[in-house]
């Protein structure tokens, strides 16, 4: 027991230190990688995507998705995970085993979506999990211990395998996270996570990780005791940090294992003094009612329940509590199968194959990679554009017309950048490492080394010309120039240039370092390439990018720009800020609409609304553009000039904002007459009907070349309510015709800002016909 004690209470391993001598089954790596090739081990069997390999009297199972980048599970993999258990009772030859991925950035990323996307009712999904749940209890009822050795993603599913498991030793590095993300998804942990994450963990830890899917890493994983054991990563030597960093943590659990075996390695656990009277106290109904209680005002808080998963995951984990782990789990079976089937559910699924189907350049890689990038314009954009470069490796030339404007840029990249040491995402030397890689300048030294510019200057087409034309004096002939613009079009800009060709816009939102969007704009005259090494950069800077056609407002300003106008009408027809907050963020969006119209300007608003109303006509039409005009004309610009439909003081946040009695004055000065459509369901639907019928328009003149481009672009960019899935999804899950009734009803009253356009009346017309066809 000596043995076991002081092997537990390491907390890590380095490739210099004694893991453990006295005992003389744990050595220094480098005994450990001696003994690799001295040990003796039987022919391996195989499954499609197993190996089963005995090294002396352990087995080693290790899966190794052929042709895949990440191990998943699927219905093939259960079964051979069944057959794996059999095998390991039934073999005389092993007495423990050690569960291991091939792959070094990846143990197990969760379930095969599809595998639950492809069932036709909720009684077929809760079959699957309830046979997902008996293959993990096969595991975690082995009579042969069996340490799970985690390296890389360990998420969903894959952290279910390894809670089934009776020991489990990760990498302590960046990579290597265990989570249970299915709520994002609109779903629960549908194999046993529910109920084993809570019995291992302390209860108030246990809940946050299921109920957000964040995420433990390293340290925080040990501290928790969701692992037992930490391994250090190894550097290079004759093969690479990765290999060698895998193949020392299959022989520190190949150790681990034949200690358990050995009884010399305890798997019992303990919590600390708090967590185990909480433990104590939940024993009284009392106490487990204030508890779940607690939780569920959390969840309710923050979810408005407007997503079912976060609600039924509590009722589930609270009946294992109260009646078991058996009722636990056929809770959990029938509660998946049931969440499956729900539109949140389909919604957010669709959401997530949109951010994986985004990750991949469908222009291919650019001949040219792009490795130093200059940004022109020091502002909020401009420095965090030039932060989110760095961050990824990137060689940054930040310019600006002043030193005093460079100064607050980088400022400004020092404070989130000291902000991410703080929240421990990188380390100071890191930090200091990526500052080293910018370059300030007022000038244009080093601009002949530039592969790409991204301007983000004021939205103005003659600054944009004069810096074009500027620029193009000191940059290579194969630069490529990106203009940050929100709303000029991009054919415009590109008139000032000698190469139009290499001209493409680059849409960030801000916050930059925040914002998970990037929307580029290519024009008829932008060339393949070029779209290739603006979307190469924006993945690599971490963004899900979408391209679209130039054309005013492109995308995302466009279908914004209508729904503002509405705001305005039903402030006019005397709907308050505050009201029209409480119902868009209770429909689903993050921000209020009040508010949204606060943090992009008054201004901004302004002279976007007057612009795409003169290219479109009435039907970008609603409120009077002269309210915005008179609220600018009063210095009533938003957050930014501290008064606009609020006041604010800078330091009270949502809570301390009042009214302002200016803004309210105006309103009441341009009232209009109600028609009679202003229920609170009427005015939630008045806002994202419009906003909807804009987003299908856009894909009708070929603005958008796909649905999933704008779904992901609404959501990601603008806050569309993720549990409609995007614009798109919320009409193939609504019914197309339904959703045109509500049009013609408001078309009825408000005219041809509300007529739906024809690709939607196609769709109205005929059900069979679906934005996002089932595959």
């Amino acid at each position: 027991m000596a043995a076991a004690t002081r092997l537990l209470s390491l907390s890590r391993f380095s490739s210099t230190q004694t893991l453990h001598v006295s005992s003389g089954w744990m050595q220094r790596p480098s005994q450990l990688y001696f003994q690799r090739y001295l040990s003796m081990t039987s022919p391996m069997a195989a499954w499609k995507n197993f190996t089963y390999e005995v090294k002396n009297d352990v087995a080693v199972m290790r899966f190794n998705m052929p042709d895949s980048k990440v191990n998943t599970l699927d219905r093939t993999v259960l079964n051979e995970v069944k057959e794996l258990m059999e095998k390991l009772r039934s073999d005389e030859a092993v007495k423990s085993g050690v569960l291991i991925s091939g792959k070094p950035d990846c143990f197990i990323a969760g379930a095969d979506i599809r595998m639950i996307s492809s069932c036709k009712t909720s009684e077929e999904v809760e079959a699957l999990a309830s046979d997902g749940q008996k293959v993990l209890q096969s595991l975690e009822d082995s009579p042969k211990p069996v340490v799970a050795a985690i390296m890389g993603t360990c998420m969903g599913g894959g952290l279910e395998t390894a809670l089934a498991c009776q020991y489990r030793i990760a990498v302590n590095d960046k990579k290597t996270a265990l989570s249970l993300p299915e709520v994002q998804l609109g779903l629960l942990p549908g194999a046993g996570g529910t109920q084993r994450l809570p019995r291992l963990i302390p209860f108030l830890e246990a809940m946050p990780m299921i109920l957000t899917g964040k995420q433990a890493k390293g340290k925080k994983a040990k501290k928790l005791g969701l692992v037992d054991l930490l391994v250090e990563p190894l550097g290079p030597g004759l093969k690479p940090p990765e290999a060698r960093t895998l193949e020392y943590l299959e022989d520190v659990a190949l150790d681990v294992a034949r200690g358990l075996a050995a009884g010399k390695v305890s798997t019992a656990r303990t919590q600390n003094l708090q967590s185990r009277l909480v433990n104590w106290a939940m024993q009284y109904e009392f106490v487990r009612t204030r508890l779940f209680g607690m939780v569920k005002g959390q969840v309710m808080k923050q979810t408005k329940g407007l997503y079912p998963a976060p609600l039924k995951i509590i009722e589930v984990v609270k009946t294992g509590i109260e009646k078991g782990k058996d009722a636990g789990y056929v809770a959990e079976a029938e509660t998946f199968g049931h969440l499956a089937m729900t539109n949140e559910s389909k919604a957010l699924i669709g959401l997530f194959n949109a951010t994986t189907e985004v990750k991949k350049n469908k222009y291919g890689k650019p001949a040219k990679p792009i490795k130093t990038v200059a940004v022109l314009g020091a502002g909020l954009m401009g420095a965090g554009i030039s932060q989110v470069s760095l961050e990824k490796g990137y060689q940054v030339i930040l310019k600006d017309v002043t030193a005093e404007n460079l100064g607050r840029g980088q400022d400004h990249i020092w404070k989130e950048m000291n902000l991410n040491v703080k929240k421990k995402k990188i380390t100071s030397f890191e930090r200091d490492q990526l500052i080293c890689n910018l370059q300030s300048t007022v000038a244009y030294d080093g601009f002949d080394k530039v592969d790409m510019v991204i301007e983000a200057v004021f939205e103005d087409i003659n600054i944009k010309h004069k810096v074009i034309k500027e620029l193009e004096q000191h940059i290579s002939p194969d630069c490529i120039f990106a203009s940050n613009t929100s709303a000029l079009p991009i054919h415009r800009i590109a008139a000032g240039s000698k190469r139009p060709e290499m001209v493409i816009g680059m849409h960030y939102f801000s916050p930059v370092e925040k914002m998970p969007l990037l929307e580029i704009i290519a024009t008829d005259k932008t060339t393949k390439e070029t779209c290739a090494a603006a979307v190469a950069v924006g993945l690599k800077q971490g963004k899900y990018p979408i391209v679209v056609q130039d054309g005013p407002g492109f995308y995302t300003t466009r279908v914004l720009a209508p729904t503002l106008s509405e705001i305005i009408r039903l402030l006019q027809e005397g709907e308050g800020p505050q009201k029209l907050d409480k119902l868009s963020t209770s429909a689903g969006f993050p921000v209020g609409t009040a508010t949204l119209l606060d943090e992009v300007g008054i201004d901004v608003g302004s002279h976007v609304a007057e612009d795409l109303q003169n290219e479109f006509g009435v039907r970008f039409g609603g409120g009077d553009p002269e309210v915005l005009k008179t609220m600018v004309s009063q210095g009533f610009l938003g957050r930014k000039s501290g008064k606009g439909c609020y006041l604010y003081d800078g330091g009270k946040g949502k809570k301390g904002r009042e009214l302002n009695p200016g803004a309210e004055e105006i309103f009441k000065r341009f009232r209009i007459e109600s028609k009679g459509l202003n229920t609170d369901e009427d005015i939630q639907m008045r806002l994202i009907t419009r906003f909807v019928n804009e987003s299908i328009l856009c894909l009708q003149e070929g603005i958008l070349s796909s649905p999933v481009d704008g779904d992901l672009g609404a959501v990601m960019g603008l806050g569309f309510p993720p549990q409609h899935g995007g614009p798109f999804m919320y009409v193939d899950l609504m019914g197309a015709d339904k959703f045109v009734s509500w049009m013609r009803k408001f078309e009825e009253a408000y005219g041809v800002a509300f007529q739906p356009c024809q690709l939607l009346l196609d769709h109205a017309s005929d059900p069979s016909k679906k934005f996002h066809p089932a595959k």
